[in-house]
Protein backbone atom coordinates (compact mmCIF):
# COMPACT_ATOMS: atom_id res chain seq x y z
CA UNK A 1 0.00 0.00 0.00
CA UNK A 2 0.85 3.75 -0.61
CA UNK A 3 2.35 5.32 2.21
CA UNK A 4 3.94 8.81 3.01
CA UNK A 5 7.55 8.88 4.14
CA UNK A 6 8.59 12.13 5.85
CA UNK A 7 12.30 13.15 6.07
CA UNK A 8 13.93 15.36 8.37
CA UNK A 9 15.99 17.65 6.51
CA UNK A 10 18.66 20.33 6.84
CA UNK A 11 16.80 23.27 6.12
CA UNK A 12 13.67 21.88 4.96
CA UNK A 13 11.46 19.04 5.64
CA UNK A 14 10.67 16.27 3.09
CA UNK A 15 7.67 13.93 2.39
CA UNK A 16 7.24 11.17 -0.68
CA UNK A 17 4.27 8.98 -0.98
CA UNK A 18 6.19 6.06 -1.97
CA UNK A 19 4.46 2.55 -3.14
CA UNK A 20 7.04 0.06 -3.88
CA UNK A 21 9.72 1.60 -5.50
CA UNK A 22 8.02 3.98 -7.42
CA UNK A 23 6.93 8.16 -6.06
CA UNK A 24 3.56 8.40 -6.14
CA UNK A 25 3.91 12.41 -4.85
CA UNK A 26 6.19 14.87 -3.06
CA UNK A 27 6.29 17.58 -1.60
CA UNK A 28 9.15 20.28 0.77
CA UNK A 29 8.27 22.36 3.27
CA UNK A 30 11.00 24.95 4.77
CA UNK A 31 11.29 25.77 8.33
CA UNK A 32 9.44 29.30 9.24
CA UNK A 33 6.76 28.71 6.65
CA UNK A 34 3.04 29.17 7.43
CA UNK A 35 1.64 26.58 5.94
CA UNK A 36 -1.49 24.99 5.09
CA UNK A 37 -3.65 23.68 7.36
CA UNK A 38 -1.61 25.42 10.19
CA UNK A 39 -3.36 26.88 13.18
CA UNK A 40 -2.50 29.96 14.75
CA UNK A 41 -4.65 33.18 16.33
CA UNK A 42 -4.01 36.67 14.81
CA UNK A 43 -5.10 40.29 15.17
CA UNK A 44 -7.61 41.16 12.75
CA UNK A 45 -6.16 44.50 11.21
CA UNK A 46 -8.46 45.31 8.03
CA UNK A 47 -12.29 44.31 7.42
CA UNK A 48 -13.72 45.10 4.26
CA UNK A 49 -16.90 42.64 3.87
CA UNK A 50 -16.22 39.30 4.27
CA UNK A 51 -12.08 39.48 3.28
CA UNK A 52 -9.63 41.41 5.65
CA UNK A 53 -5.81 41.05 6.53
CA UNK A 54 -4.14 40.66 10.47
CA UNK A 55 -1.10 40.42 12.29
CA UNK A 56 0.17 37.53 14.03
CA UNK A 57 2.01 38.19 17.30
CA UNK A 58 5.02 37.73 15.55
CA UNK A 59 4.18 40.51 12.96
CA UNK A 60 3.33 38.39 10.22
CA UNK A 61 0.77 39.65 8.01
CA UNK A 62 -2.20 37.47 6.97
CA UNK A 63 -4.74 37.65 4.27
CA UNK A 64 -8.19 36.49 5.66
CA UNK A 65 -11.30 35.36 3.36
CA UNK A 66 -15.00 34.15 4.93
CA UNK A 67 -14.81 36.43 7.94
CA UNK A 68 -18.46 36.57 10.03
CA UNK A 69 -20.35 39.86 10.21
CA UNK A 70 -19.72 39.88 13.31
CA UNK A 71 -16.05 40.66 13.32
CA UNK A 72 -14.40 43.62 14.35
CA UNK A 73 -11.06 45.04 13.39
CA UNK A 74 -8.71 44.94 16.33
CA UNK A 75 -10.28 41.61 17.65
CA UNK A 76 -8.60 38.54 17.75
CA UNK A 77 -9.52 35.48 15.89
CA UNK A 78 -8.54 31.90 15.48
CA UNK A 79 -7.53 31.02 11.62
CA UNK A 80 -6.45 27.94 9.19
CA UNK A 81 -3.94 28.92 6.87
CA UNK A 82 -5.33 28.07 3.49
CA UNK A 83 -2.19 29.04 1.25
CA UNK A 84 1.36 29.51 2.48
CA UNK A 85 2.97 32.32 0.93
CA UNK A 86 3.84 32.57 -2.95
CA UNK A 87 6.90 34.06 -4.61
CA UNK A 88 6.08 34.86 -8.01
CA UNK A 89 8.10 36.73 -10.84
CA UNK A 90 7.87 40.76 -9.74
CA UNK A 91 5.31 40.09 -6.47
CA UNK A 92 4.98 38.35 -3.03
CA UNK A 93 1.50 36.57 -2.20
CA UNK A 94 1.11 36.75 2.05
CA UNK A 95 -0.27 33.79 2.69
CA UNK A 96 -4.37 33.13 3.04
CA UNK A 97 -5.83 32.17 5.69
CA UNK A 98 -9.65 31.51 7.19
CA UNK A 99 -11.47 31.84 10.23
CA UNK A 100 -11.44 28.26 12.16
CA UNK A 101 -14.71 27.73 12.17
CA UNK A 102 -15.18 27.88 8.36
CA UNK A 103 -12.47 25.24 7.50
CA UNK A 104 -12.76 21.49 7.83
CA UNK A 105 -9.56 19.84 8.83
CA UNK A 106 -7.56 18.06 6.39
CA UNK A 107 -4.78 15.72 6.57
CA UNK A 108 -1.03 17.01 7.15
CA UNK A 109 0.73 14.30 5.33
CA UNK A 110 3.88 15.70 7.48
CA UNK A 111 2.19 15.12 10.86
CA UNK A 112 0.79 11.96 10.04
CA UNK A 113 3.51 10.46 7.31
CA UNK A 114 6.26 7.75 8.92
CA UNK A 115 9.48 9.16 10.16
CA UNK A 116 12.58 7.91 8.48
CA UNK A 117 16.34 8.77 8.85
CA UNK A 118 16.19 8.37 4.59
CA UNK A 119 14.48 7.73 1.91
CA UNK A 120 15.06 4.84 -0.46
CA UNK A 121 17.85 5.71 -2.04
CA UNK A 122 17.37 7.86 -5.54
CA UNK A 123 13.40 8.37 -4.52
CA UNK A 124 14.24 12.19 -3.12
CA UNK A 125 16.67 12.91 -5.74
CA UNK A 126 15.09 11.85 -8.86
CA UNK A 127 11.93 14.10 -8.46
CA UNK A 128 14.41 17.04 -7.32
CA UNK A 129 16.35 16.55 -10.45
CA UNK A 130 13.23 16.81 -12.41
CA UNK A 131 11.99 19.49 -10.79
CA UNK A 132 15.20 21.41 -11.17
CA UNK A 133 15.48 20.99 -14.79
CA UNK A 134 11.85 21.20 -15.59
CA UNK A 135 11.77 18.27 -18.29
CA UNK A 136 10.55 14.79 -18.24
CA UNK A 137 11.46 12.53 -20.94
CA UNK A 138 8.90 9.29 -21.63
CA UNK A 139 9.10 6.93 -24.53
CA UNK A 140 8.61 9.57 -27.76
CA UNK A 141 8.88 12.53 -26.55
CA UNK A 142 9.35 14.53 -23.06
CA UNK A 143 7.50 17.32 -21.39
CA UNK A 144 8.42 20.50 -20.66
CA UNK A 145 7.49 22.91 -17.71
CA UNK A 146 7.73 26.70 -16.93
CA UNK A 147 6.17 28.35 -14.50
CA UNK A 148 4.44 32.19 -14.69
CA UNK A 149 2.40 34.30 -12.79
CA UNK A 150 -1.11 33.55 -14.18
CA UNK A 151 -0.41 28.92 -14.15
CA UNK A 152 1.94 26.17 -14.83
CA UNK A 153 2.46 25.88 -18.32
CA UNK A 154 3.41 21.75 -19.90
CA UNK A 155 4.72 21.49 -23.21
CA UNK A 156 4.66 18.47 -24.92
CA UNK A 157 6.96 17.60 -27.46
CA UNK A 158 8.12 14.61 -29.59
CA UNK A 159 8.54 12.58 -32.65
CA UNK A 160 5.46 10.40 -32.58
CA UNK A 161 2.45 11.21 -34.33
CA UNK A 162 -0.23 13.94 -32.73
CA UNK A 163 -2.29 11.09 -31.47
CA UNK A 164 -0.39 8.90 -30.12
CA UNK A 165 2.16 11.64 -28.81
CA UNK A 166 -0.48 13.16 -26.91
CA UNK A 167 -1.98 9.85 -25.50
CA UNK A 168 1.55 8.94 -24.24
CA UNK A 169 2.47 11.89 -22.65
CA UNK A 170 -0.93 11.68 -20.24
CA UNK A 171 0.38 9.34 -17.63
CA UNK A 172 3.95 11.17 -17.40
CA UNK A 173 2.08 14.29 -16.75
CA UNK A 174 -0.41 13.40 -14.11
CA UNK A 175 2.90 11.42 -12.44
CA UNK A 176 4.51 14.50 -12.62
CA UNK A 177 1.40 16.68 -11.44
CA UNK A 178 1.78 14.87 -7.89
CA UNK A 179 5.52 14.65 -7.69
CA UNK A 180 6.08 18.49 -8.28
CA UNK A 181 3.03 19.38 -5.94
CA UNK A 182 1.38 21.20 -8.22
CA UNK A 183 -1.90 23.30 -7.87
CA UNK A 184 -3.52 26.56 -8.73
CA UNK A 185 -4.29 26.66 -12.32
CA UNK A 186 -2.64 24.12 -14.99
CA UNK A 187 -2.10 24.33 -18.76
CA UNK A 188 -1.80 22.12 -21.08
CA UNK A 189 -0.33 22.00 -24.65
CA UNK A 190 -1.30 19.10 -26.53
CA UNK A 191 -0.18 18.58 -30.18
CA UNK A 192 -3.45 20.01 -32.26
CA UNK A 193 -5.78 17.19 -32.75
CA UNK A 194 -8.28 18.13 -35.88
CA UNK A 195 -10.43 14.98 -34.68
CA UNK A 196 -13.23 15.44 -32.24
CA UNK A 197 -12.83 11.43 -31.77
CA UNK A 198 -8.69 11.76 -30.58
CA UNK A 199 -9.40 14.97 -28.83
CA UNK A 200 -12.11 12.80 -26.88
CA UNK A 201 -9.73 9.72 -26.47
CA UNK A 202 -7.18 12.31 -24.61
CA UNK A 203 -9.94 13.81 -21.90
CA UNK A 204 -10.49 10.16 -21.33
CA UNK A 205 -7.20 8.93 -20.81
CA UNK A 206 -6.62 12.02 -18.55
CA UNK A 207 -9.72 11.67 -16.67
CA UNK A 208 -8.29 7.97 -15.88
CA UNK A 209 -4.94 9.00 -15.56
CA UNK A 210 -5.82 11.65 -12.49
CA UNK A 211 -8.37 9.77 -10.86
CA UNK A 212 -8.46 10.76 -7.34
CA UNK A 213 -6.66 13.95 -7.61
CA UNK A 214 -9.52 16.83 -6.86
CA UNK A 215 -9.34 19.08 -9.50
CA UNK A 216 -12.03 20.75 -11.88
CA UNK A 217 -10.55 20.50 -16.14
CA UNK A 218 -11.49 21.54 -19.31
CA UNK A 219 -11.99 19.17 -22.56
CA UNK A 220 -9.69 19.79 -25.06
CA UNK A 221 -10.01 22.45 -27.16
CA UNK A 222 -9.50 22.92 -30.69
CA UNK A 223 -5.91 23.59 -30.82
CA UNK A 224 -4.50 20.55 -28.15
CA UNK A 225 -5.15 22.87 -24.64
CA UNK A 226 -6.50 21.75 -21.47
CA UNK A 227 -6.40 23.42 -18.46
CA UNK A 228 -6.79 22.27 -15.43
CA UNK A 229 -7.28 23.95 -11.94
CA UNK A 230 -6.39 22.50 -8.25
CA UNK A 231 -6.20 23.70 -4.69
CA UNK A 232 -3.33 25.76 -4.09
CA UNK A 233 -1.60 24.92 -0.81
CA UNK A 234 1.71 26.36 -1.52
CA UNK A 235 4.67 26.66 -3.64
CA UNK A 236 5.36 23.59 -5.82
CA UNK A 237 8.47 21.87 -6.47
CA UNK A 238 8.60 24.21 -9.72
CA UNK A 239 8.16 27.22 -8.08
CA UNK A 240 10.78 26.54 -5.65
CA UNK A 241 13.27 26.44 -8.73
CA UNK A 242 11.73 29.49 -10.06
CA UNK A 243 12.09 32.14 -7.33
CA UNK A 244 14.79 30.23 -5.34
CA UNK A 245 16.54 28.04 -7.00
CA UNK A 246 20.03 28.99 -5.07
CA UNK A 247 17.92 28.13 -1.93
CA UNK A 248 16.61 24.52 -3.47
CA UNK A 249 20.29 23.93 -4.75
CA UNK A 250 21.56 24.88 -1.05
CA UNK A 251 19.32 22.44 0.83
CA UNK A 252 20.00 19.54 -1.54
CA UNK A 253 24.33 19.92 -1.16
CA UNK A 254 23.62 19.47 2.46
CA UNK A 255 21.87 16.21 2.31
CA UNK A 256 24.53 15.37 0.10
CA UNK A 257 26.96 15.78 2.51
CA UNK A 258 24.94 14.36 5.38
CA UNK A 259 24.28 11.54 3.75
CA UNK A 260 27.87 10.77 2.57
CA UNK A 261 29.20 8.10 4.76
CA UNK A 262 32.98 7.13 6.35
CA UNK A 263 35.30 8.44 8.91
CA UNK A 264 37.45 11.88 8.72
CA UNK A 265 35.92 15.14 7.35
CA UNK A 266 33.10 15.84 4.98
CA UNK A 267 34.24 17.84 2.38
CA UNK A 268 31.54 19.93 0.53
CA UNK A 269 32.36 21.47 -3.05
CA UNK A 270 29.76 24.19 -3.70
CA UNK A 271 29.61 26.65 -6.57
CA UNK A 272 30.38 30.13 -4.85
CA UNK A 273 26.44 31.53 -5.20
CA UNK A 274 25.83 28.76 -2.70
CA UNK A 275 28.46 29.52 -0.10
CA UNK A 276 26.22 32.71 1.29
CA UNK A 277 23.16 30.50 1.58
CA UNK A 278 24.55 27.83 3.60
CA UNK A 279 23.47 29.50 7.14
CA UNK A 280 26.12 28.98 10.35
CA UNK A 281 23.22 26.72 12.12
CA UNK A 282 23.04 24.61 9.35
CA UNK A 283 26.73 23.58 9.12
CA UNK A 284 26.60 23.15 12.82
CA UNK A 285 23.63 20.79 12.09
CA UNK A 286 25.11 18.51 9.59
CA UNK A 287 28.48 18.09 12.28
CA UNK A 288 25.85 16.90 14.91
CA UNK A 289 24.40 14.81 12.77
CA UNK A 290 27.24 13.02 10.98
CA UNK A 291 29.69 13.42 14.18
CA UNK A 292 32.35 15.02 11.15
CA UNK A 293 33.77 18.19 11.04
CA UNK A 294 32.53 19.80 7.69
CA UNK A 295 34.45 21.68 5.27
CA UNK A 296 33.29 23.86 2.55
CA UNK A 297 35.08 24.58 -0.64
CA UNK A 298 33.89 26.62 -3.51
CA UNK A 299 34.30 25.81 -7.39
CA UNK A 300 33.02 28.45 -9.95
CA UNK A 301 33.03 25.48 -12.69
CA UNK A 302 30.80 23.72 -11.40
CA UNK A 303 26.71 24.36 -11.78
CA UNK A 304 24.93 25.37 -9.07
CA UNK A 305 22.67 22.31 -8.56
CA UNK A 306 26.39 20.08 -8.72
CA UNK A 307 27.19 20.33 -5.22
CA UNK A 308 29.49 17.16 -4.09
CA UNK A 309 30.08 16.08 -1.29
CA UNK A 310 33.51 13.31 0.19
CA UNK A 311 35.00 12.06 3.00
CA UNK A 312 38.73 13.50 3.23
CA UNK A 313 41.44 12.88 5.59
CA UNK A 314 41.35 14.13 9.24
CA UNK A 315 42.57 17.97 9.18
Amino acid sequence: MPEWLVEEGVGETRAILIDGDEVLAAKCRWPGELHSGQSLQAKLVTKKGTRGTALTAEGREVLVDKLPRDANEGAQIDLVVTRAAMTERGRYKLPAARPATSVRPAEDVFATGKRVHRFPSGAWEDVWHAASTGEIAFDGGSLLFAVTPAMTLVDIDGHLDPRPLAVASVAPIAQAIRQFDLGGSIGIDFPTLEAKADRKAVDVALEDALDGWPHERTAMNGFGFVQMVARLEGPSLLHRFATSRTGMAARMALRRAETVEGAGVTLLTVHPALKAKLKPEWLAEVERRTGRPLRIETDPGLAIEAASAQIVGHE
